[in-house]
């Protein structure tokens, strides 16, 4: 069901509580990557402009939950905000509380107000609605824009929308928008990339997608598992030995429409240094490991992607953080980028990939929750999108 969204509510005058991902990477007190702070500001901007003053909720990190850590604070996370929108951000002590209150309700239109780190509270990954109940009352409209922690039912993701009437913001809509391209009515042909390491994450991924999608193509220490239920010796190379069976099953079922690597660039060793070798997938030396797909699997890959219309990617094809073992995962992000179909990059390292081989401007989109976008593609319900008021 599709939610409303900020620009379906009137926020003039009033106060937006609005739930972001600011869970970003950070050194010496300093934002090193503010990509989502930056994913966040169309809606912060479009609130601000429509008269309301903002506060902000996010968590960041795994802090114990025992009270304030300066080491999980978002004080330098405000900073980043204010120095992107132009103008100050109040930094609060706390998420709820007697002053975090006073502090909301002397903010002017157009104030903005970062509050303190969500998970300082015990009761956050609880979704204690009594925490959800007080962070409420801090604002007239809540706005959920983080699509990233959308998979979680916390206090600031769900509890807090039974309090106050729930829209999404822009990248929260976005991302339903076009992660909702691959599980409902997608444009055919339509083919999924799977990769990462173990196929027993995946599953529920992999029967979802099969269900939709023409063709499914799966790479990383996935394949492996897969190659080793054909029957290959897989040697040295990761094999889930307790999802082979599941593979078959899978296999079975799929027939043709499921491609797997044909070569893979083998290593003697896990590591960035490792002497390597280009092999055929039933050829792994004794004692080596595959560690990334090789020349001829990306050209059969690739053959496939140049007729797509529509290509969900989620998971690296090989070992990228070694640049050794890259090429195979830098090349299908190369593809995708020259072909003429939809594209939608699962978060997490399929997000990084296609950054670093610098064509993610080059992607339909690229969206900023990996485990949310993961569940999403199970066909999961997601407890922050589900709170949301649905559209009339």
């Amino acid at each position: 069901m599709p939610k409303q969204t900020v620009r379906d509510i009137d926020c003039k005058g009033k106060r937006v509580l609005m739930r972001v991902d600011f869970n970003v990477p950070m050194a010496n007190g300093v934002v090193t990557d503010d990509k989502r702070i930056r994913a966040a500001l169309p809606t912060i901007q479009y609130v601000l402009d429509q008269g309301a003053s903002l506060i902000l909720m996010s968590h960041l990190g795994r802090p114990k939950g025992a009270g304030f850590d300066p080491e999980f604070s978002l004080k330098a996370a405000a900073e980043a905000l204010a120095k992107l929108l132009g103008k100050p951000v109040q930094m609060a002590p706390d998420c709820v509380g007697p002053e975090v209150e006073a502090m909301a309700k002397a903010l002017k239109p157009g104030d903005v107000l970062m509050l303190e780190n969500t998970r300082f509270h015990e009761g956050e990954e609880k979704n204690d609605l009594e925490l959800a109940k007080q962070m409420a009352a801090l604002g007239d409209i809540y706005v959920n824009d983080a699509f990233g922690s959308a998979h979680r039912a916390h206090s600031s993701t769900e509890g807090v929308a039974r309090f106050l009437p729930a829209v999404s913001g822009f990248l929260m809509e976005q991302e339903l928008e076009y992660l909702g391209r691959a599980t409902e009515n997608p444009a055919h042909p339509y083919v999924a990339i799977l990769g990462g390491a173990k196929v027993s994450d995946k599953i529920a991924v992999i029967e979802n997608l099969l269900a939709r999608c023409d063709r499914l193509i799966i790479g990383g220490g996935m394949a492996n598992t897969f190659l080793a239920a054909k029957g290959y010796n897989m040697q040295d190379s990761l094999v889930e030995a307790g999802a082979v069976e599941t593979a078959k099953t899978i296999m079975a079922k799929a027939s043709d429409r499921l491609m797997l690597p044909v070569d893979a660039v083998a290593a003697d060793k896990f590591d960035a240094e490792a002497a390597s070798q280009v092999v055929d997938v039933d050829k792994v030396p004794a004692g080596w490991r595959m560690l990334d797909i090789g020349p001829k699997s990306i050209e059969k890959f690739g053959e496939v992607l140049k007729s797509a219309k529509l290509v969900v990617w989620n998971g690296p094809m090989g070992v990228f953080e070694f640049p050794k073992f890259a090429e195979g995962t830098f090349a299908i992000a190369r593809l995708l980028a020259t072909t003429g179909a939809t594209t939608v990059i699962g978060g997490g390292d399929s997000a990084s990939a296609v950054k670093k081989a610098g064509v993610a401007k080059q992607m339909t989109h690229v969206s900023t929750g990996g485990g949310a976008s993961l569940e999403f593609l199970e066909g999961r319900v997601l407890p922050g999108v589900a709170a949301l008021n649905d559209s009339k």
